[in-house]
């Protein structure tokens, strides 16, 4: 199914688009995190970049799976598609993470609207620094392993076509 568009292998061009959506979201995720005049700001947009990035993911992977076929098998092939598989559950994490954060956001509208005669409306700091722990290590994790996935697909593409460097001089 994902495996041409128009002659053009589907990978290139859905990966693309992952290796873009991917690391936004986590940037995103954790600057709601960290930053509330951010958060009440994006509202829905993590959550958003998230559930797009973990769209994304499998449609990659699957795309991905058709173009194997199609190439020569090699190492950096098979290092490229076993890393690809970790980085369903990172985004996953992403979406979870950023759907906390909205409830978050959410509670502390709420809270504020409420309690404008109380002196203290915010919520237990503990769970902001709990929120900021989860969307950085998520948010890490995902990048990390989306950087490590494209270098290996590069790696793989590239290694016979451009070379060491050495030897070829001109």
């Amino acid at each position: 199914m994902f495996d041409t568009f128009f002659g053009l292998p589907m990978h290139p061009l859905i990966v693309h688009a992952t290796e873009v959506i991917v690391p936004t979201a986590a940037v995103v995720i954790v600057l709601t995190a960290l930053w509330p005049r951010f958060r009440r700001w994006a509202r829905f947009l993590p959550l958003g970049l998230a559930l797009a990035a973990v769209v994304l993911v499998p449609l990659s992977t699957e795309s991905g799976e058709s173009l194997e076929e199609r190439v020569a098998e090699s190492k950096l092939v098979e290092t490229h598609a076993d890393l690809a598989e970790g980085l369903l559950p990172w985004v996953i994490g992403l979406v979870v993470v950023a759907a906390v954060l909205l409830w978050w956001n959410y509670q502390e509208r709420k809270a504020s609207k409420a309690s404008t005669a109380s002196t203290d409306s915010r919520s237990p700091r503990w769970i902001a620094v709990a929120l900021i722990a989860a969307a950085l290590l998520a948010s890490t994790g995902t990048t990390i392993q989306a950087i490590r996935i494209g270098h290996s697909g590069a790696a793989a593409v590239w290694s016979d076509s451009v070379g060491t460097g050495s030897g070829n001089k001109g």
